[in-house]
């Protein structure tokens, strides 16, 4: 059941941030047994560890914490679907990005609001940061200059840098595609699709799709006011600007089609919408012109773009969204905690388009192995198996590729990286436990994903 009809997530959402003023805190990893112990956490005994960094840096990834730690980076120039809300008011959305890398990936994760929206003032900026952490995750940027930012800084940095909005978001409709297509016996490289928003998700997807082999020929991508094409005047006059978008222009749509949505959905096999809430946005007779088992996956948030109902009588075999309460919700993430738990476990220096793929097969062959159906093509976000094998998959990769500075073998890294994910867990339990975390007043106790609560916060809900 929806749990909107009972929940609302407006005062519970204000009630409890307001409790605990915030989501996230430092808390030490070492011992502190007394005063004297802070002779060899700081000075002096701290100077010997500096003077081994600065003999060989590398040091650094044995002696700190840089190895395990990610900045989670926003100008707030695109916050949620709310627009260009500025640096504050990103704050709430990257500070829930870092639970969510703890809980799931065992990865420490700072939330870093910049006041400056010029991208090149802010790749600098972030490469004056950069030695602190040992990756950079891009949140909530608006395009085009995501892509800008993120090509600069894959070029300019020697640790992983990823676009969650991008990359995380193509990796998870990735692994639901794989699922789909093998449900529907179709090829990717025959594949065709309609790709509904020009946005930073689907320009990524676009992109992925293309390295996994899908033909751009046979991608229909519609934007704001229409099918993108070569004729495209407007986004000739803006290629400089918006290169990304012009591309897509002259590598996609090999039929040369106009018009709007409608007309790009016509016989493909596959819909990609991640454009504007909806409903109404995809209409069901459209879907009624694809080819034989459509798939629909509709993203947009809080509403996606066609209910999925709709889109079943219409035709479609199988439809993913981008909420919990539907099935085969195509969530990223599934994806960006294992990526970073795997490549910081083995030091990676970058995270490219083949750890992408290799996330996105490991997450569909999780499905296979746990049946694969029509309404489970993709994990859901509380099968925490999940997240042990896809970074373990990632870990390995990278060490194929050899773009990892840290070799380890399969058995000891599996054992690391379940340490260190169900460690954060189990902290988390401990200090919930101890009272140390306490409850906001008049319930809301949160066990085994089953919300309960009462009094001002909300109405009692069980599973």
């Amino acid at each position: 059941m929806n749990r909107e009809n009972y929940y609302n997530y407006k005062d519970v959402a204000l009630g409890w941030h307001r409790f605990y003023g915030g989501k996230i805190e430092i808390l030490p990893k070492c011992i502190i047994r007394d005063a004297n112990d802070f002779s060899i956490w700081y000075t002096p005994g701290v100077a010997e560890t500096s003077i081994e960094i600065r003999n060989n840096p590398d040091k650094v990834y044995e002696l700190t914490n840089k190895w395990n730690t990610v900045a989670i980076i926003s100008d707030g120039s695109r916050t949620l679907g709310l627009g260009n809300t500025g640096p504050l008011s990103v704050l709430p959305v990257l500070e829930g990005k870092s639970l969510l890398f703890k809980y799931l990936g065992g990865v420490d994760a700072f939330p870093i609001v910049l006041s400056e929206q010029d991208p090149n003032r802010i790749v600098e900026i972030i490469k004056s940061i950069s030695p602190s952490f040992g990756g950079i995750n891009l949140e909530d940027i608006s395009t085009p200059k995501c892509f800008y930012i993120l090509n600069r800084l894959k070029n300019e940095l020697d640790i992983p840098v990823w676009h969650d909005d991008q990359l995380g978001t193509a990796t998870a409709t990735l692994a639901a595609l794989f699922n789909a297509l093998e449900i529907v016996g179709k090829d990717i490289s025959d594949t065709k699709f309609a790709i509904i928003g020009a946005g930073a998700a689907n320009i990524a997807t676009i992109n992925l799709l293309s390295y996994a082999g899908a033909n751009p020929k046979n991608m229909y991508v519609v934007d704001s006011k229409g099918i993108l094409h070569p004729n495209r005047k407007d986004l000739e006059n803006k290629k400089d600007y918006n290169p990304y978008k012009w591309r897509l222009c002259l590598e996609t749509n090999g039929e040369r089609r106009i018009g709007g949505i409608a007309e790009a959905i016509v016989k493909t096999d596959v819909i990609i919408a991640a454009s504007r809430p909806g409903p109404g946005i995809i209409k069901k007779e459209w879907i009624e012109n694809m080819n034989s088992e459509p798939i629909v996956f509709a993203l947009a948030n809080p509403i996606p773009e066609i209910w999925p109902w709709e889109a079943k009588e219409a035709g479609a075999r199988i439809v993913g969204t981008g909420r919990s309460d539907f099935p085969n919700q195509i969530n990223n993430s599934l994806v960006f905690p294992s990526i970073f738990r795997g490549v910081f476990s083995v030091g990676a220096r970058i995270i490219n388009e083949d750890l992408c793929i290799t996330a996105a097969k490991t997450l569909a062959n999780f499905v296979k192995k746990k049946g694969l159906k029509d309404e489970y093509i993709i994990p859901r976000m509380a099968d925490f198996d999940v997240y042990y094998d896809v970074s373990l998959a990632v870990a390995l990769k990278a060490m194929e590729l050899g773009i990892a500075r840290r070799r380890i073998s399969e058995e000891e890294l599996c054992a690391e990286i379940r340490k260190l994910i169900h460690g954060a867990k189990e902290k988390i339990r401990t200090l919930i436990d101890h009272g140390l975390i306490r409850f906001p007043p008049e319930g809301g106790r949160c066990e085994d994903s089953t919300l309960r609560w009462n009094g001002k916060f909300g109405k009692r809900f069980s599973n």
